[in-house]
């Protein structure tokens, strides 16, 4: 039986994947209305982030597909690593100190859950 999913994908997001990790973990494989409470009584700025992305992924889902929102469930939620922005800094003795600005690929894909 083949399950449709639905994702959202928020591509360069200016928060480094080891901080959005840690929202991206509380909410996989719950259901979504649980998963936008968790989100939004978070006080992490990466679950803003993953709360905008789960929003256009049950979007996506209602338009696209026409499901309930409250028959869906979180299939997938994942952190990867982006475009890293190389600053430079000065450092002491005239020499000057990289600083690496880390960017993340959010996904998250919802499905419809069976029974």
């Amino acid at each position: 039986m083949n399950i449709q999913t639905y994702r959202a994908v928020a591509r360069n997001a200016r928060i480094s994947p080891r901080k959005a990790i840690l929202s991206c973990q509380l909410i996989r494989g719950k259901r979504v209305e649980d998963a936008i409470n968790i989100l939004g009584f978070e006080l992490r700025r990466g679950s803003a982030m993953m709360k905008k992305v789960l929003d256009s992924a049950v979007a996506n889902a209602t338009a696209v597909g026409g499901v309930d929102p409250m028959d869906l469930i979180v299939t997938e939620a994942r952190v990867d690593k982006g475009i890293t922005m190389k600053r430079w800094r000065p450092a002491s003795r005239g020499r000057s100190a990289a600083r690496m600005k880390r960017c993340s690929h959010i996904t998250i894909a919802v499905a419809k859950k069976e029974g």
